[in-house]
């Protein structure tokens, strides 16, 4: 097995890593389906209030391409329609029966079905919209070919889900997908495992796949870096996507023909007085989550209380989601993080910090590489002028520039952005460039504006 070594990269840890344990099962609770966490997607609703639905059944589609639905993760009865300005459906929100009842799809073998019959369930049943197209991290078109599937088996972001954990019992269910999802490439199926731990992770038991071992910092388990090294996209290459825990809910979908989406999420931060992981199913109330991790009121340095910031995801690309918020359609923890609202007199002057941490040698935490910190969201600091600067290039292992890339994105030159590595980025690639930069720049927007420009213009 080849193992590929990345130098380039940062290791972030942090207090409230989530204790390999089984918390609690959440049911019953108001699930919430948001159009938002779907990138290029316009909903066209198919529900209204007071609708009984079951698992499986759509809420609402894409309008620009109909064969794509969005299923409620539960059966039960539709208690609100959620919309902002000018009508836009922001959320439809299921109150969710105590025992879900499932609608039931066609059982599938991977084996001896073609392509056609299992793309049909996938696009009956809503799970195609966990099939993601590199580039531009859009839900992949039913149509299209790729080169390639690549899995990343493992998730080097601060305070990420452990995967060998939450997939430990899918191994079957997830070699059924990979079964499946062959059909769909004339390439190859990757999956990719992190160098310290894979032999022992559940994806390391899938047969009739090309296996590659990463050795490095974050972000080593981004699918995109990886993708970067194995296989490149070019201007016109299609890769395909897709995380194991929706891998294990494919297997579910073909061989008991149900819509199961329930998963194991990860209850971290430093606000959490309980980590763990938490069953339930995306879109789960951020509130229902709060309770299991108890978090409390604390203080900030000079003693006044501190708001708590929501995540869903993990700290360096996750949503703000509020209390009121819910889990991510694609996403597998949760972070509770104190919020930064206080200012420090003389902060920058300071040298000896010891609860801060620095990439540079700026401070101390350079003597002590393992310790962990109780971070928050302060951003020490406003935006200023973006420099040039090799920052970037210290954490982010591809073959691209990163600094020509945003410049060519912020002056829209499509050219430019293609010559620049465009087609082989996302916003969550570039959330260490975002992390260490100097000049406090939103880099991860930037990122989006860019893909949305080039999905508006190459369309």
């Amino acid at each position: 097995m080849e193992t590929i070594r990345l130098h380039k990269g940062l290791d972030l840890h942090l207090k409230g890593e989530a204790q390999k344990k089984v918390l609690q099962t959440l049911t019953g609770e108001v699930v919430s389906v948001k159009p938002s966490d779907f990138r290029n997607m316009v909903p066209k609703l198919l529900v209204a209030e007071g609708d009984a639905v079951k698992a499986g059944q759509f809420l609402f589609i894409d309008k620009k391409r109909p064969q794509i639905g969005f299923s409620s993760p539960v059966s039960g009865t539709v208690k609100a329609i959620v919309r902002g300005e000018k009508r836009k459906l922001l959320a439809v929100e299921v109150a969710a029966d105590k025992d879900t009842q499932y609608i039931q799809f066609p059982k599938l073998s991977a084996t001896n079905s073609s392509r056609e019959e299992i793309q049909k369930v996938l696009l009956e049943s809503g799970l195609w919209a966990a099939v993601i197209q590199r580039p531009y991290g859009i839900i992949a078109n039913p149509e299209d070919t790729p080169k390639a599937i690549v899995i990343s088996a493992f998730n080097s972001a601060p305070l990420a889900a452990d995967i060998n954990f939450t997939t430990k019992n899918d191994a079957d269910a997830m070699q059924i997908a990979v079964d499946a999802l062959a059909k769909f490439t004339n390439g190859k199926v990757y999956v990719n495992l992190d160098a310290k731990n894979g032999g022992g992770s559940p994806l390391n038991l899938l047969r009739n796949v090309e296996k590659t071992m990463f050795k490095g910092p974050h972000p080593a388990g981004n699918v995109g870096i990886q993708i970067n090294h194995i296989c490149p996209i070019g201007k016109g290459e299609i890769v395909w996507t897709i995380q194991p825990q929706a891998l294990a809910a494919i297997g579910r979908l073909l061989s008991k023909g149900i819509y199961d989406v329930s998963r194991l999420v990860a209850i971290t931060g430093p606000r959490a007085v309980e980590t763990g992981y938490v069953r339930c199913v995306p879109g789960t109330s951020i509130k229902a989550l709060k309770d299991i991790a108890g978090v409390v009121e604390t203080q900030d340095i000079y003693g006044q209380p501190t708001g708590v910031r929501y995540v869903s995801g993990n700290p360096l690309n996750g949503e703000n989601v509020g209390e009121n918020g819910s889990l991510g359609f694609y996403d597998d923890s949760v972070t509770f993080l104190s919020e930064g609202n206080y200012r420090e007199l003389f902060g920058w002057a300071k040298i000896f910090r010891p609860k801060k941490f620095s990439m540079s040698k700026s401070y101390f935490s350079w003597l002590c590489p393992k310790k962990q910190y109780s971070a928050d969201t302060n951003v020490n600091g406003g935006e200023r002028a973006f420099i040039v600067s090799d920052v970037y290039g210290k954490v982010l292992p591809m073959d691209i520039y990163p600094v020509y890339l945003l410049k060519a994105i912020l002056a829209e030159d499509i050219e430019k952005m293609e010559q620049f590595g465009i087609y082989e980025v996302i916003g969550e690639d570039f959330a260490l460039c975002e992390y260490v930069d100097p000049s406090k720049i939103e880099i991860q927007k930037i990122i989006d504006k860019g893909i949305d420009l080039m999905l508006k213009e190459m369309a």
